[in-house]
């Protein structure tokens, strides 16, 4: 995994693009390798949240240019091919079962600022930049769209989708695309202290929320009632559930079972 790197401080663990010397940009390598530490991670039952993050001075770059060159020579069939493998990296992070933090170390643009956007809990450095800028080089953010929309709206992603500007990390925190806003130096240790917050709680509470959470913006009033109501009921029969309460009324830790 040349691409990635993965390290294990529980209860968090980090991946890293390992791409420096192009911005860590996007390659099918570099995405497979991601797939291979989240299934690392995901079997880790002292990892309550995973970390993403760029090594150097940038966070992702967006898709490698030697790729897009390659895309413009693509068959039809190998570019719904090539687009479907990029939907599903995005999706696995945006369904990951565990909380995914992204430390958003310097720019991200285009597809990094995509993977930063299906990430559940955003941190930049003050001095980050994000952009999508697909339509610059005669390209659709497409999947990206899907996410953008959702986290702030579709006036604004129309602006920031069809303008392809750079905006700064105190406006994409503005729009709600970030969290927060920390200096350099603090990036990584804050997103650890985010992680030690969350694994505090009940793994099956956080699981079934981030299912929900998925779900909700889609659902009418009604549906989102009704799948808000199925999940109020089974999380009650849960272990979690009964440790949880216990715990509260005893004035004590709860133990939470990790599987």
């Amino acid at each position: 995994m040349d691409q990635v790197k993965l390290d294990f401080a529980p209860p968090s663990a980090c991946i890293t693009l390992n791409r420096p010397q192009v911005r860590n940009a996007l390659s099918p390598e570099l995405v497979t390798h991601f797939h291979t530490a989240l299934d690392q991670v995901q079997e880790r039952d002292d990892v309550a949240a995973v970390i993403v993050t760029g090594e150097g001075t940038a966070f992702c770059g967006g898709v490698d240019l030697k790729v897009l060159r390659e895309i413009a020579a693509q068959s039809v069939e190998q570019a719904r091919q090539d687009s479907k493998n990029l939907m599903n990296f995005f999706r696995r992070i945006y369904e990951f079962p565990k909380p995914v933090i992204a430390a958003v170390n310097g720019p991200a643009m285009g597809g990094g600022c995509g993977l930063a956007s299906v990430c559940d809990i955003v941190l930049a450095a003050e001095d980050a930049v994000f952009g999508y800028p697909e339509v610059r080089v005669g390209f659709v953010p497409a999947l990206v769209a899907v996410f953008l929309v959702r986290i702030c709206g579709e006036k604004k992603a129309r602006e920031l989708l069809l303008t392809g500007r750079v905006f700064s990390a105190q406006e994409a925190q503005e729009i709600g695309l970030v969290n927060h806003v920390v200096a350099r130096e603090s990036l990584l240790e804050k997103a650890r202290e985010i992680a030690r917050e969350i694994a505090q709680n009940s793994p099956t509470a956080v699981r079934l929320t981030k299912e929900l959470m998925k779900d909700l913006p889609g659902l009418s009033l009604e549906k989102g009632l009704i799948a808000a109501l199925q999940l109020n009921t089974l999380i009650r029969t849960t272990e979690d559930f009964k440790e949880g309460i216990s715990s509260f009324l005893e004035k004590r830790r709860a133990q939470w079972k990790r599987r």
